[in-house]
């Protein structure tokens, strides 16, 4: 079994605030014996006012957040998934960017999110994160002491595809670092994570977002490990900050994948020609 860290964050507007806590779990982290630390989306900027989060918005060679989880990931010599960092891609457009982060401060991978949400909520909230965000373009999977690892965020959760093209690759854990907000996580979180363990055949470590944050935005929570049967390991709740542990057993992927091979059964659904079938035929 490989012990893994789950952060749950109430990000806020000040990247050097979040360095810190990100440092502090890393540290108290790799004291509890964990492998791998997996923090939520937009662990290093939560801030829905764009002209004020442009000016904390870096390349990632000048990103303070990223320096610092690269160095106290040397320091532990444990392996990061940071859940995403808001990045600046050159071209006046941003990058909504997770990082696998390995235990000599490297970075291993590199993910851009899929899907933008771009919603207008019954409660009221609207978001359009295509408007200053620009999509990634390629799925990513890298290997990692916990097997080989799915890297995806938030919104991607709703978008099966993607996590049959991760199935078809292998994992044994996806990551889904998120900042869900209330109205939507109340209603699916919870379904749509153990739906996504189990179609994969994989873990999932959803660490998210909690609370109401500087920025005005209350988030889900409920960070989150569950295995490939869906069951569920680790709930941190709803109540903010919280650093919680969890045992990813590769024994457990063998016997979930044994007993349902969905894997190895699946069928390429061609897609309907919309035209009759003969015996339908006039």
């Amino acid at each position: 079994m490989t012990r893994i860290a789950v952060l749950q964050m109430t990000s806020g507007i000040d990247p050097a605030e979040n360095a810190a806590m990100l440092v502090g779990a890393a540290t108290e982290a790799a004291r509890g014996g964990a492998a791998m630390l997996f923090t939520p989306e937009m662990s290093g900027l939560l801030d829905r006012d764009r002209k004020r989060a442009a000016a904390n918005i870096r390349a990632e060679s000048d990103d303070q957040v990223l320096a610092a989880v690269r160095e106290v990931a040397a320091l532990e010599g444990m392996w990061i998934a940071l859940g995403s960092l808001a990045v600046a891609r050159g071209d006046g457009r941003w990058a909504n960017r997770s990082f696998l982060i390995d235990g000599s401060g490297a970075i291993a991978a590199r993910y851009d999110k899929l899907h933008m949400f771009d919603v207008d909520l019954a409660s009221g909230e609207s978001w359009r994160e295509s408007s200053a965000y620009e999509p990634g373009e390629a799925i990513v999977t890298a290997d990692t002491p916990v097997g080989r690892l799915g890297l995806t965020i938030c919104y991607d959760l709703r978008f099966p595809g993607l996590f049959e093209a991760l199935g078809r690759e292998r994992c044994d854990v996806i990551a889904i670092p998120s900042a869900f907000t209330v109205p939507t996580g109340a209603a699916h979180w919870h379904v749509l994570q153990r739906a996504r363990a189990i179609e994969a055949s994989a873990y999932v470590v959803a660490a998210a977002q909690a609370g109401t944050h500087a920025d005005g935005r209350r988030t889900y929570g409920h960070s989150l490990v569950v295995d490939p049967w869906g069951e569920v390991l680790l709930d941190l709740g709803c109540e903010g900050a919280a650093l919680g542990f969890a045992e990813i057993d590769p024994g457990r992927l063998a016997e979930v994948r044994k007993q349902l091979p969905s894997l190895a059964n699946r069928r390429v659904i061609p897609t309907s020609s919309n035209k009759m079938s003969p015996e339908t035929n006039p």
